[in-house]
């Protein structure tokens, strides 16, 4: 996928005549999100070359296959490329305008011979899960507010064929503060790691404070077990950045 450099949070907000404000997947986002999510979140790249095998494992022909919250549509890509010959409907998901249509022209890859598409711009919180072998949230559940991620997680559970599976990924947090702030302290040297300037790194953190809120993983395991999993266990980890497999 193309993509430009992300340089939204090089300007200093102090003296610039426009407001930086919260973080928001707008076009300006839209337009420089692969960038900013490869320099931003390390093992994103890991997750996304292992989702064609997970898809391969996991795959029941004639089912449904959700990335909600697709942003450019990387993950419908990979499960696509898991599916190989096998028939499937892969439905993306996202509230964002400008991320629906940059996936939009992104998708016109996938050879519809072997499966097919639809892109949604909805919120996720009202879609309907049907039949489905996979649902993937990549990083999407930390923007939910809290009182209603349980409910989704039920709703995601119940639309999940028998021996279906969740791929969640998420930033979490953790009890213990020496640990919290040495996995931030490292991340934020991984991203000056990246090009990112400290003015740019404080920006960014400042923009997202209140809009991403993470959880412990000990929560997400016990909200994936109260829903029924019988498998739920984390299979990537880099710093903060987790992914979780959950199978029903």
């Amino acid at each position: 996928m193309k993509t430009n450099k992300d340089q939204i949070y090089r300007t200093d907000k102090a003296a610039s005549p426009t407001k930086l404000g919260s973080f928001v997947f707008d076009a300006r986002v839209a337009s420089v999100f692969n960038d900013m999510i490869s320099r931003s979140v390390p093992g994103y790249q890991q997750i996304l070359e292992m989702l064609p095998t997970l898809t391969r494992q996991f795959r029941v022909a004639n089912s449904n296959y959700y990335d909600l919250g697709c942003s450019l549509g990387a993950g419908m890509l990979a499960i696509s490329e898991g599916l190989e010959q096998v028939p499937g409907h892969i439905i993306g998901v996202d509230n964002s305008i400008a991320m629906i249509e940059q996936a939009e022209r992104n998708l016109t890859v996938i050879d519809s011979e072997k499966s097919h598409y639809s892109l949604l711009e909805k919120d996720l919180l009202n879609v309907d899960i049907e039949s489905a072998a996979m649902v993937l949230m990549n990083f999407t559940l930390q923007f939910i507010p809290l009182s209603l991620r349980d409910e989704l997680i039920d709703k995601i559970y119940t639309g999940l064929l028998s021996g279906g599976i969740l791929v969640l990924s998420e930033k979490i947090n953790f009890d213990n503060d020496k640990t919290n702030n040495a996995l931030i302290d490292i991340h934020h040297q991984y991203k000056a790691d990246q090009g990112y300037s400290q003015m740019e790194i404080a920006q960014k953190r400042d923009a997202i404070e209140n809009v991403l809120i993470p959880e412990t993983l000990e929560t997400h395991i016990t909200r994936l077990r109260h829903s029924g999993f019988s498998v739920v266990t984390p299979w990537v980890q880099n710093l903060q950045f987790i992914s979780i497999l959950a199978i029903k």
